[in-house]
């Protein structure tokens, strides 16, 4: 029995490679063979619907907006929960439990809840169809979470370490950046993947508080329609590159994200 204990595992992650590979397929199809005719690999290999994104400004636009406001949520949400998760871990002040809750809170709600007080905020700040509207949008939801998952990280690093590094002659910045970061760099790694995840993979936020200029692939995606119907291998072709951006991160955060899953809140 011990030589067939790679089966299971193997057919588990080929169940789940499964629908990859038939959006991958699909890109490599036209319309019409998807619509007409059910084959494990295309009759016809093309690749007129990755060239037909890659020479319409509007599609890959929409991947350039989606990656500029991702990535600038990520940074303001690790900056900003940072220094919140490191007060709730080391510091205890009246009321800090209920803030800790009221935090995450913020991330159970349903962001269609704050759809329509952003838009009507940030058409009156002139920060509408802006990559910057979305980033601080998709805040509201990754700053708790980012707050919890450093918050569990940092409560597993003895409180020695401050006090040692304050007796060397540590400024609290400098020991925070040269010691107190690199010691939990697992914590902020999954963070950071978190963050990046939700915001890239977030719709509803993504379409209200943008139009034109700023609109993501994701929305751009739910308008692909002609005469005939949904273009459907060009919705494979960019859903499957929508996968890029996401198989990086993970890759380069990959380490960090197997000790968060065993030493964090995660």
């Amino acid at each position: 029995m011990k030589k067939f204990t790679w089966l299971v595992p193997t057919i588990y992650i080929l169940f789940l490679m499964l629908p990859i590979y038939w959006l991958l397929n699909m890109s490599f199809k036209t319309t019409n063979e998807i619509l007409g005719v059910f084959t494990l690999w295309p009759q016809e290999f093309t690749f007129e619907n990755y060239i037909a994104i890659f020479t319409d400004s509007t599609w890959y636009n929409g991947y350039i907006n989606s990656v500029t406001y991702v990535v600038i949520n990520t940074v303001i949400s690790v900056s900003a929960a940072l220094p919140a998760a490191y007060a709730f871990s080391r510091y205890r002040f009246l009321g800090d439990k209920h803030l800790f809750f009221w935090l995450l809170t913020n991330r159970m709600a349903p962001p269609a809840v704050f759809a329509l007080p952003f838009f009507q905020l940030y058409s009156a700040a002139n920060l509408f169809d802006t990559p910057l509207a979305v980033a601080l949008a998709h805040g509201l939801f990754n700053i708790p979470l980012a707050v919890w998952i450093l918050e569990g990280f940092m409560s597993g690093v003895p409180k020695e370490l401050d006090e040692t590094a304050y007796v060397d002659g540590y400024s609290f910045p400098r020991f925070f950046v040269k010691i107190f970061m690199p010691t939990i760099a697992a914590g902020i790694g999954v963070t950071a993947f978190f963050c990046f995840m939700f915001s890239w993979v977030e719709l509803l936020l993504a379409k209200t508080l943008t139009s034109v200029a700023a609109k993501p692939i994701a929305a751009i995606m739910t308008r692909t329609a002609s005469t005939s119907g949904y273009e459907l291998g060009l919705l494979a072709a960019a859903g499957a590159l929508t996968i890029i951006p996401g198989a990086i991160v993970i890759y380069f955060v990959r380490n960090h994200i197997a000790k968060g899953f065993a030493l964090g809140r995660v």
